[in-house]
């Protein structure tokens, strides 16, 4: 398979922020912890989220290695906090994690509420990422970039079945990046002129687009790919943002990719869409503190 991360498991947490103290999770500075490995676009984009919201300071973050190293395909790290949250966690213990000091429980592994609940119950610290006119816009474009590009370029790559299955597979993948390309014709953002958690969502499926599903696409499929001059000169605008590039760790990516990636290389792998160490911006986009 051409997926970076070898299980595709739900969730097994997803408790969510409110902002009522009565709820029992709210937002209180410190009170959180994220543990993130950014050679994961789940984590990538709530990285990006949190830089863009400025929340280092009242949520730190704990960054993990890029490839995980317990043998069920989980991080060591994690382990004891999933165990103190379900005890005999019978799954492994995946990223991302957004930990709660206060009870020492795991309050959600679901990557799209932790990014709504920074964005909504965080947010007040920075930029106002998901506007509450922009919900279901912000969720269509979820949806188009899981299920129209993630979901799709997985399957144009797998090689060994169906011919008529992986070309249906491209045709519904560029469809979908067409519709993107659209988006951004008459405005500077996908959802508008602000800058939204829709980019962010946007910038990890490019990045996955083309460090890990063009290696098992064939050489026109890529060139095809290619062929969306306004998604691929956005990606480049957002990698040299200091909230984007600097949480970008290609090598990473790859040794991650190679690391659980079963499936096989294919002709794209030699036609890179794009140089994106050319356009990261390295000032780092604020303080984290690295586990040991």
């Amino acid at each position: 398979m051409s997926a970076s991360s070898p299980t595709a498991a739900v969730p097994p947490f997803r408790g969510r922020i409110g902002d009522d103290p009565r709820s029992g999770y709210y937002a209180a500075p410190h009170r959180y912890r994220l543990h993130l490995s950014p050679t994961c676009p789940h984590c990538l984009q709530i990285a990006v989220t949190h830089s863009l919201l400025g929340l280092g300071d009242v949520l730190p973050v704990t960054l993990l290695p890029a490839v995980p190293d317990a043998p069920d395909g989980g991080h060591r790290a994690l382990r004891p906090l999933y165990e103190a949250s379900a005890h005999l966690h019978p799954g492994p213990a995946l990223a991302p994690v957004l930990h709660d000091n206060w009870t020492g429980t795991v309050v959600s592994t679901h990557a799209p509420d932790i990014v709504r609940d920074l964005a909504r119950r965080f947010g007040g610290h920075g930029s106002c990422l998901l506007p509450r006119d922009a919900d279901e816009a912000y969720a269509a474009v979820e949806r188009l970039c899981e299920r129209g590009v993630d979901a799709t370029a997985q399957r144009a790559g797998l090689h060994g079945g169906d011919r008529a299955e992986r070309d249906t597979a491209l045709a519904t993948l560029l469809r979908a990046l067409d519709v993107l390309e659209l988006r951004l014709a008459s405005q500077e953002y996908v959802l508008g002129d602000e800058l939204t958690l829709a980019d962010v969502r946007l910038w990890v499926t490019l990045i996955q687009l083309d460090t890990v599903h063009r290696h098992h696409l064939d050489a026109s499929a890529v060139h095809r790919i290619t062929e969306h001059p306004r998604l691929w000169a956005h990606a480049r605008r957002l990698t040299a943002h200091p909230a984007f590039g600097p949480h970008l760790d290609l090598d990473g990516i790859a040794r991650r990719h190679h690391a659980h990636c079963r499936g096989t290389e294919a002709a794209g792998a030699a036609v890179p869409i794009m140089d994106w160490r050319a356009y990261v911006d390295r000032r780092a986009p604020e303080p984290t503190r690295r586990s040991v």
